[in-house]
């Protein structure tokens, strides 16, 4: 008997054992790949997509594409179906770096020590690729604005002919110079162009000459400045053409800033001749995509768009905040978080579909960083109907929570927003509304498509685009009550029989202090590459909206000044007043159309 109990009790411990392990084993396979949205998930994802591993997830980068096959075994998983034609990747093309082609620089006239590419001079990123030859003439800072009753060009031709001007303006030394906006190298080179010049020598001012360094050349995001060439020298080659005219740089930029007159003039005898050629190398990327399938006979033909980026800056580019030796920006926050939500969501829709009414797309975004050109594409080549979208919701940034303190923009661009965010807001959050649809992030791309749109955020912090944006930081739990509350007021709008109606709102100012003066109404397409500026859309009510412009349209002129790109246009427009009727040509297709907008205040 003895031996007996002591085997059932063996046995039974056994058991025992063996049962608790089981339950352990459900428990914790639950906790990671619970349906539930988790903290525990959260700071998973978040982990892996924020790691050195991925290197910070640059566009094009090949650490990218483990982030993205990373997405797409997560959509697998939680079962759902690719989305565009039978495959979870769409590729997009992009410009993805800029290399030198042949390029030279030589002068006539006076003997000059030869002149070498990157050791003397560099083209300017954007410069058209062409052969220029013409008279040489210094032209201060190339400003021309008269707002500011000042033009280096005044009482000069500079028709055929190459100018130099410095770098920055007149009053560099003061951060809130009106001349600031009319300072960068793409201004001043449109400028140039519209003046009649062939070309443009930038040179460094005083401030720099001790290192007189070159610039990077680096894509900007916007094409090229056509038939003009744009290049920097060094100083030391500029101040040996000078010489020969008694003339100095630091002379010259102190008598400009001094005075606040131009100090241009004629270099007699010396030509130039500039070969500039800057190619642009294209690559791909991709778009990630997955659908839950809707159940109602009608409702399922709409769909509702969930959307994140899932790129960021690498080891920083020109949009990284960090200055010093380069290192991995792992974008945690910006927008692993963002992602991330993505990832529990389709998880958490995925386990109730047999109750889903209307259809779900779960879409991540690559080429957010380097101008929305991710989801720019998408909108263009979308893989249902896009008419056929009631909302979108995008996630950027959402893993700071603090204070309990959450922002909701685009609440203006359904009359259905402020109920249901209000009435699902159990979990106590102060709630900061904007009601704008267009803002720095993807939901833009939809809302000009005149979809309804919600973007949710956390708020900026001191690691926003530094390489100490890491996963260690991230409020996981505030992260899970904020997907809790977007899964709430989401359902309720995937399920509701009448879907968010759209409303155009109108743009306010920027705040910033060099904004344009003027409003136009234009929405920019980012998508590809164009002679223009192309257009994804017009605001409703807009200038651009009365006179009959629409999406697809590619400015190519405005007024008087030739637009080859989105800088063009930005710098067209700071010429003018509210109340000013400006004539505007437009390709369509492959007509020329030209309109007339009346322009209003900002």
């Amino acid at each position: 008997m003895k031996n007996f109990i002591r085997i059932s009790l063996f046995n039974t411990k056994l058991l025992f054992v063996l049962l608790a392990f089981s339950f352990f084993n459900f428990t914790f396979s639950q906790s990671v790949d619970s349906p539930e949205i988790t903290s525990k998930e959260i700071y998973e994802h978040i982990k892996f997509l924020a790691s050195d591993e991925l290197e910070g997830r640059m566009t094009g980068s090949e650490q990218i594409r483990k982030a993205a096959d990373y997405i797409k075994k997560e959509f697998e998983k939680a079962g759902l179906q690719p989305v565009f034609n039978g495959s979870y990747f769409q590729e997009f093309p992009f410009i993805s770096k800029l290399e030198l082609g042949d390029n030279q620089l030589s002068f006539s006239g006076r003997q000059i020590n030869s002149v070498v590419v990157q050791e003397d001079f560099i083209p300017i990123s954007f410069t058209d690729n062409v052969s220029v030859e013409g008279d040489l003439v210094f032209a201060g800072f190339g400003i021309s604005s008269s707002e500011l009753n000042y033009d280096d060009y005044s009482n000069i031709d500079v028709k055929d002919k190459i100018v130099i001007v410095f770098r920055n303006n007149p009053e560099m030394n003061d951060p809130n110079s009106k001349f600031n906006r009319l300072a960068s190298f793409r201004i001043k080179t449109t400028v140039a162009r519209d003046k009649g010049a062939k070309g443009i020598i930038f040179v460094n001012t005083s401030d720099k000459k001790d290192d007189d360094n070159l610039v990077n050349l680096r894509y900007d995001g916007a094409g090229k400045v056509k038939d003009i060439a744009a290049v920097q020298v060094k100083r030391s080659v500029i101040e040996n053409l000078l010489s020969s005219h008694g003339k100095s740089l630091d002379e010259l930029e102190k008598q400009i800033t001094e005075t606040k007159q131009p100090a241009s003039f004629l270099i007699d005898g010396m030509k130039v001749k500039i070969q500039s050629s800057v190619n642009e190398i294209e690559s791909k990327c991709i778009n990630v995509g997955g659908i839950l399938k809707g159940n109602d006979p009608k409702l399922s033909n709409e769909y509702f768009v969930f959307g994140a980026h899932f790129d960021h800056l690498g080891w920083g580019n020109s949009n990284s905040l960090y200055q010093g030796e380069p290192q991995i920006h792992n974008g945690a926050d910006d927008n692993a978080s963002g992602t991330t939500g993505l990832l529990e969501l389709s998880e958490k829709f995925a386990s109730i579909k047999d109750n889903l009414k209307r259809s779900i797309i779960f879409f991540a975004f690559s080429g957010e960083e380097m101008g929305l050109l991710g989801s720019n594409y998408l909108v263009n080549n979308f893989p249902v109907p896009i008419e056929n979208v009631v909302s979108m919701f995008n996630m950027d940034m959402i893993g700071r929570l603090k204070e309990n303190s959450l922002m909701v923009y685009g609440t203006g661009t359904s009359s259905h927003w402020k109920d249901i965010l209000n009435e699902k807001n159990k979990y106590d959050f102060k709630l900061t509304f904007n009601d704008e649809g267009f803002g720095p992030s993807d939901h833009s791309s939809f809302y000009g498509k005149k979809i309804p749109v919600l973007f949710f955020f956390t708020g900026t912090h001191s690691d926003y685009h530094r390489p100490s944006d890491d996963f260690d930081k991230i409020n996981s739990e505030g992260q899970e009550k904020v997907l809790k509350y977007i899964f709430d007021v989401s359902e309720q709008v995937i399920n509701k029989e009448e879907k968010p109606d759209y409303i155009a709102v109108e743009r306010k100012d920027t705040g910033r202090m060099n904004a344009p003066r003027v409003w136009i109404g234009t929405i920019p397409d980012f998508a590809g590459e164009v002679a223009g500026y192309k257009l994804s859309g017009v605001s409703e009510g807009s200038p651009a909206a009365l006179a009959g412009l629409k999406g697809g349209d590619v400015i190519i002129k405005f007024g008087e000044n030739k637009i080859s790109n989105l800088y063009d246009f930005t710098y067209a427009i700071g010429n003018y007043k509210p109340g000013d009727k400006v004539k505007v040509i437009v390709k369509r297709g492959e007509e020329e159309k030209e309109f007339e907008l009346e322009l209003k205040a900002r």
